[in-house]
Order: C-alpha cells, then sequence, then structure tokens
C-alpha cells in the first residue's frame, strides 16, 4: 500500500493558485484527518491510513511546502495549517464531523482545528502531541538541555538549506546526513517519492520555517486553549526515550525528562470528560512508525463512540 502515497492524488486550490495535496479512501459517516509531524507529509500515516480507511472515510494531507503540496509564502504556524485545511476539505468536498488525528506539531494543529471548528469535530487522536507549554517545561527539568538540543536541531536545518542550494548531488556526506536512504525504510517507490521531495530547497525552505516557528504556534494554541467539552480524547504517550542510550541503564536526567513528558502528556486529558491516555510500549516520538497498530486502535475505538 505505501505506493498509493508515492504520488500525488487530488491536487486542490487552496487560494491564490497554491495547491495542496489531498488523498482520502474509505467510506462512512465519520471523516478521519491526519496531520503528520514537523517537517514530514501525509506518507507519515502509510501504515495507519489504510487500515482505517476499512472503517471510514480516512484522509492525510500535505502541509504546504512537503510531499506533493506547493510552499506557501509564509511558514506554516498552527493557525495557518489550520485555515489551509479547513479550505482544503471545503474545496474537496469532505465532510464533517472529524476525527482529528495529529502527531507531534501535528498534534498542535488538529488542536488548533478543533478550536476554530468545534461543530465539525468529534473525536480527537492525540499522538505525542505537541502542547504550548512542553519546551518550557521539559526545558526546566534539564537545566536548560532542551533547547542546547532545540538548537542543534535548527543548526542542523540550517546545514541542510544550505547544501539543498548548492544541491545534494554535489555533496552526498549531506545528502546521508539530511536525507538519509529512504529506499531503505519506505521501500522502492516510497522511498523514491521521499528522496525527491527532500532533495528540493523548497523541502528545506519549508522545514526550517516550520520548525522556527514553533514557539508561534505554541502561543496561538495557548491562546485558544480551553476544554473540548465531551469529545472522545485519546492520548498515546511514547514508551521508549528518544534520548535513551541503548544497552545502558536509564540515567537520572532522562527519567526526569521521560516523566515530565508523561506529565504533560497527561495534561490532554483534562480538555475532555471522555479522555484516556495510553502508554504505548516500544514506540518512540513517531508512534505511527513504530507501533501503527496502536494508533488504528484508538482511532477505532473514537470512531466507535462517535458514529451515528
Amino acid at each position: 500500500m505505501a505506493g498509493e502515497f508515492a504520488v500525488p492524488h487530488r491536487l486542490i486550490d487552496v487560494g491564490g493558485g497554491r495547491k495542496m495535496n489531498l488523498y482520502c479512501s474509505g467510506h462512512g459517516a465519520v471523516t478521519v484527518v491526519f496531520d503528520a509531524p514537523s517537517g514530514d507529509a501525509g506518507w507519515s500515516w502509510y501504515r495507519v491510513q489504510p487500515e482505517v480507511a476499512k472503517h471510514a472515510r480516512a484522509c492525510v494531507f500535505d502541509r504546504a511546502g512537503f510531499g506533493f503540496s506547493d510552499p506557501a509564502a509564509t511558514p506554516n504556524t498552527s493557525e495557518s495549517v489550520a485555515a489551509d485545511l479547513h479550505k482544503l476539505l471545503a474545496a474537496a468536498g469532505e465532510k464533517a464531523p472529524y476525527i482529528m488525528v495529529g502527531n507531534s506539531l501535528g498534534g498542535a494543529n488538529v488542536q488548533v482545528y478543533a478550536y476554530r471548528h468545534p461543530s465539525d469535530v468529534k473525536g480527537l487522536v492525540l499522538v505525542e502531541a505537541q502542547h504550548e507549554d512542553e519546551t518550557a517545561r521539559l526545558n526546566k527539568v534539564t537545566d536548560g538541555k532542551v533547547k542546547q538540543i532545540y538548537a542543534m536541531v535548527e543548526g542542523q536545518g540550517q546545514y541542510c538549506l544550505a547544501a539543498a542550494r548548492k544541491g545534494f548531488a554535489q555533496d552526498a556526506e549531506a545528502q546521508a546526513n539530511c536525507i538519509g536512504k529512504p529506499l531503505d525504510t519506505f521501500g522502492p517507490q516510497l522511498g523514491a517519492a521521499l528522496l525527491a521531495s527532500e532533495s528540493k530547497l523548497s523541502y528545506w525552505q519549508a522545514n526550517v520555517a516550520e520548525y522556527a516557528a514553533i514557539a508561534t504556534s505554541d502561543e496561538q494554541l495557548r491562546k485558544l486553549r480551553r476544554p473540548f467539552g465531551d469529545i472522545p480524547l485519546v492520548v498515546l504517550t511514547r514508551g521508549v526515550s528518544p534520548y535513551a542510550v541503548p544497552g545502558q541503564p536509564q540515567s537520572a536526567l532522562n527519567k526526569a525528562f521521560e516523566d515530565e513528558n508523561y506529565a504533560v502528556q497527561k495534561e490532554f486529558t483534562k480538555l475532555s470528560t471522555r479522555s484516556t491516555q495510553r502508554v504505548v510500549a516500544g514506540a518512540g516520538h513517531v508512534i505511527q512508525a513504530d507501533k501503527p497498530e496502536a494508533v488504528v486502535d484508538a482511532v477505532l475505538e473514537v470512531l466507535k463512540q462517535v458514529t451515528p
């Protein structure tokens, strides 16, 4: 099924001639909409969307500048992504009610969407979703180390952006550092699509701009923050630390970091009277890659509660 995600599907004008890619399949009274983590496209869900589509209408999309979507003139923020997505779904004729599913930054984006369009959203699945206070809280318990890590990520982004300007064909080391070997990970079709996408200058411009705007997205979410009421909400939290050292016992610093991450994620459960948090054993931050079945199960659990 990965090949379905390796090609553009519906390229829809969201204003001013800018087109965004939308891929939907399946049928049902409820439509499940997925948003990817920072720097990633709709294909992040290639192991989840087809399974959900057996039970409901299921849609993935590419944010501006990623996958097969045209870049935008301004950085992706949670507000701009929610606005783009609303135009995209309307222009495509995709109907509410929606269950919104988001990982990491995509998790912040779908929360903003739910706040902006509350009558359309009947359920949420937050997959290691970004919380507006996450950076400050994690930085505090690690004595500033989180901001050091984020600065390294920003530096890596600038390095890759500079390499993309020169052209990765001229620098095999930069290509390995920035893009890796997607054909090995995703197979020949989807891997080739990822390689082509991430070799473009426009991809790295969008990636760097989106990452730099995360603080803006946090503030946008903070301003909107209020309870979601009684809509079903499932919070999926990683069971494996992205900073764990394989074969080594967990350090006190890592334990503090992971305990705080769990606590931050638990904050989401206060937003609905019908909420649950689940730690996914064996999964890191991108749960849909490590344990896609856990995401499918969570979506179907919410679907069961909202289906008329």
